[in-house]
């Protein structure tokens, strides 16, 4: 619940409500009240607005994980999966783009108009393991790329991970990291 609240919408209320009751409290002449809402209403409206200009909103799910899916994630995931997921899904901060370090790390990020975006992920089961799938819109860097690095993709978010690579349409790759059943 709480890594899908931003932050950013989170201090811009709270810093409005507080600023405006400093306000009201000042021309209502009570001192106290008129202190706390500008001391401290001003800074988190404020605090706001600098990370609502910051804000990466997190990756959708393209489709809903089955129960069947929810269960091969608890046996079979691994540590890299799990924070993958975890980490796209949910509100970052001063970021240009979802895994922007692990994309320029593995070469498929040459500029920031070139860099892949994450745009959606799902959970799925391959041949009776746990796979979490990152789909990539990827209009500059073409498909034989990707293909080229794929050994690289699965040493750089392994061990235990077999990636499989696949383009649904132009522009289009998703990366299936697959958990390699021990």
């Amino acid at each position: 619940m709480l890594r899908q609240t931003s932050l950013a919408n989170l201090g811009l209320v709270l810093g409005s409500v507080l600023t405006v009751m400093g306000f009201v409290a000042y021309f209502a002449d009570f001192a106290t009240l008129n202190l706390a809402g500008f001391f401290y209403g001003i800074p988190l409206l404020l605090g706001g607005l600098a990370l609502k200009t910051s804000e990466l909103k997190p990756v959708p799910f393209s489709s809903p994980t089955t129960p069947a899916v929810l269960a091969l994630r608890e046996q079979q995931a691994t540590a890299i999966q799990n924070q993958i997921r975890n980490d796209i899904t949910r509100y970052r901060f001063g970021q240009d783009a979802h895994l922007d370090s692990s994309l320029s790390a593995l070469g498929l990020s040459p500029s920031d108009e070139e860099r892949p975006l994450v745009s959606g992920i799902r959970e799925i089961e391959v041949e009776g393991a746990y796979a979490l799938v990152l789909e990539f819109k990827s209009p500059l860097i073409p498909f034989d790329v990707w293909q080229q690095k794929r050994e690289k993709i699965e040493s750089f978010f392994g061990p235990g991970i077999k990636v499989e690579l696949t383009q649904p349409d132009v522009g289009r790759v998703d990366v299936a990291l697959i958990a390699i059943a021990t």
